[in-house]
């Protein structure tokens, strides 16, 4: 049963479901916008809008959690860079999801999820 449970398990084990969000995060902040499936997408917008927030915030505290979380050094410092002067003035919704065709392969939902 999956009563009152939040996480989507994306049908992988915890570590491997941490390292696919980590790294879909960490690729969407470094091009803008990525092509996944619309349940990747969705659990990823999360992920991303924390990482934003915590930039938008800029403290050394918030700048550790981010290192800690994406895997490339000089984004997270771009990222810091960038986050007040391009969403200083928004409070959340920092993601946008474009729904696109089904993949040919298995028909899944597939999505575009871009930077705002």
């Amino acid at each position: 049963m999956r009563h009152r449970r939040r996480v989507k398990k994306l049908s992988k084990p915890a570590d491997q479901r941490r390292a696919l969000l980590r790294s879909l995060a960490t690729e969407l902040i470094r091009n803008g916008r990525i092509t996944t499936t619309m349940t990747r997408a969705k659990a990823v917008r999360g992920k991303v809008d924390k990482m934003i927030t915590l930039a938008k915030d800029g403290s050394l505290s918030a700048r550790r959690q981010a290192l800690g979380y994406l895997f490339d050094k000089q984004l997270v410092h771009a990222l810091f860079e960038q986050a007040t002067s391009r969403y200083g003035d928004r409070n959340g919704g920092y993601t946008r999801i474009y729904h696109t065709v089904p993949r040919r392969g298995d028909n899944a939902q597939m999505a575009i999820i871009e930077l705002i």
